[in-house]
């Protein structure tokens, strides 16, 4: 999520981050949000904050077979999001 050039707020979907832990991940999204690049060039005069849908991902083998089990859990970043704007990143942002 961020300012657009000439105005206006939105967010669209961005660069995917793979790290060991989810404390990592949070901590290599918050830095690249701070610094700009989580925007990946996309037209953003500057960033507010983002929704990391972070994927745990689960493997066992019964039988011979391989079992994924995929959980999703949304984390929302930013110092200083309102709550209509952490809810448009919950809630309202689903179809990036």
């Amino acid at each position: 999520m961020g300012n657009f050039w000439g105005g206006g707020q939105g967010g669209y979907k961005t660069k995917s981050l793979q790290a060991d832990t989810k404390k990592e991940l949070i901590n290599k999204a918050k830095t690249m949000l701070n610094d700009g690049s989580l925007d990946a060039g996309m037209g953003f005069e500057s960033l507010t904050g983002a929704r990391l849908n972070i994927i745990k991902i689960s493997t066992i083998v019964q039988e011979g077979k391989e079992l994924i089990n995929e959980e999703i859990y949304p984390v929302v970043i930013g110092e200083n999001l309102t709550k209509e704007e952490k809810d448009f990143l919950l809630y309202d942002c689903d179809n990036f």
